[in-house]
């Protein structure tokens, strides 16, 4: 999976499947994210684009459900090369116990990226920095071996 920082917009996310289509998703600062499905002959050229603003966005999130959100990253690691992931459990001796997600900073020390957020009471997709971590929750992470790892030792609050 390819990320790439669009300053002002947003973040692109590209990826080819195990059959070779390249996929895109564009998630604007604002909430809505463009799904792009790129011509196979010319990987500069999309066929199509499907505009969800956030609402939609969250709603699609909802429709797929924590399990079929950690199934299909499950799926994808075998799909992208040495690409894992891991639920992550904030335990009461967590430092990040009832604080933002954000002050991790997980993505930027380690390369990995928490995509999801367990909860009793449901399943937050794509949590924003600001999303408070509560005891018990359990953090679907994604990277390599090793940053997730690093993920892990970081939210046990040893590195």
């Amino acid at each position: 999976m390819e990320r790439t920082e669009l300053p002002g917009i947003g973040v692109r996310f590209e990826f080819e499947t195990k059959r070779g289509v390249h996929l895109g998703i564009v998630a604007h600062r604002e909430g809505r994210r463009d799904f792009i499905i790129y011509d196979p002959d010319d990987p500069d050229s999309m066929l199509d684009c499907i505009v969800f603003d956030a609402d939609e966005s969250g709603s699609v999130g909802e429709l797929l459900g924590g399990a079929r959100i950690v199934e299909k990253i499950n799926q994808l690691h075998h799909e992208i090369e040495n690409l894992v992931s891991r639920q992550l459990l904030i335990d009461a001796t967590s430092p990040y116990a009832e604080r933002p997600l954000g002050d991790t900073r997980a993505r930027t020390r380690t390369g990995a990226s928490i995509v999801a957020i367990v909860r009793d009471s449901g399943v937050e997709t794509g949590p924003a920095p600001s999303e408070k971590l509560h005891v018990g929750d359990r953090l679907v992470t994604i990277g390599t071996e090793e940053a997730v790892e690093k993920v892990g030792r970081i939210l046990r609050g040893l590195e």
